[in-house]
């Protein structure tokens, strides 16, 4: 039973991308390999469990990790978006602007900051809360600080004693 993945028209414009090493893989094993990575991800499997005809599943995970760490999927990536564009195939809907869905902590993109700008930043940051919390909580006329609960009415955060907190 065969598995094929990728029609001819996708393999013409993919397999440029993929590199060949100075032993091999040959052509016609590189696109079995590539399929074997797209039944991989495809399905969720582990590599262990990968048909044969897609060749020993220790191979097919080698060449993977190569192409890896060599960057081949993000220029095949840029390939196909650059293609798209120029078929005018590439939309606004693609598009994210909306910062709430995509933020993420500098360290999760592999940005790397000097000591500098980390501690700049974390003081804007500790001036920014200060100032937040400086609004958040106003002082009654004993001199008691009382926070503004949601409903409208101030409660008194202030201990039983009478001492103020």
């Amino acid at each position: 039973m065969t598995r094929v993945q990728l029609t001819d028209a996708e393999w013409e414009f993919i397999g440029p991308y993929l590199l060949i090493g100075r032993y091999g893989p040959y052509r016609e094993r590189l696109r079995q390999q590539f399929e074997g990575m797209i039944w991989r991800f495809g399905t969720g499997g582990q590599w262990r469990e990968m048909p044969r005809e897609f060749g020993a599943w220790s191979t097919v995970h080698n060449r993977f990790r190569q192409w890896r760490d060599a960057g081949v999927f993000e220029a095949l990536l840029e390939g196909l978006i650059a293609g798209a564009a120029k078929r005018g195939e590439v939309g606004l809907s693609l598009v994210s602007i909306d910062y709430t869905t995509v933020r993420a902590h500098h360290d999760a993109a592999g940005m790397h900051l000097s000591e500098d700008a980390i501690t700049a930043l974390e003081k804007a940051a500790a001036e920014e809360e200060k100032a937040r919390s400086k609004g958040a909580a106003s002082r009654n006329k004993a001199g008691r600080i009382s926070q503004q609960i949601p409903s409208g009415r101030s409660d008194d955060v202030s201990g039983a004693g009478g001492e103020s907190v």
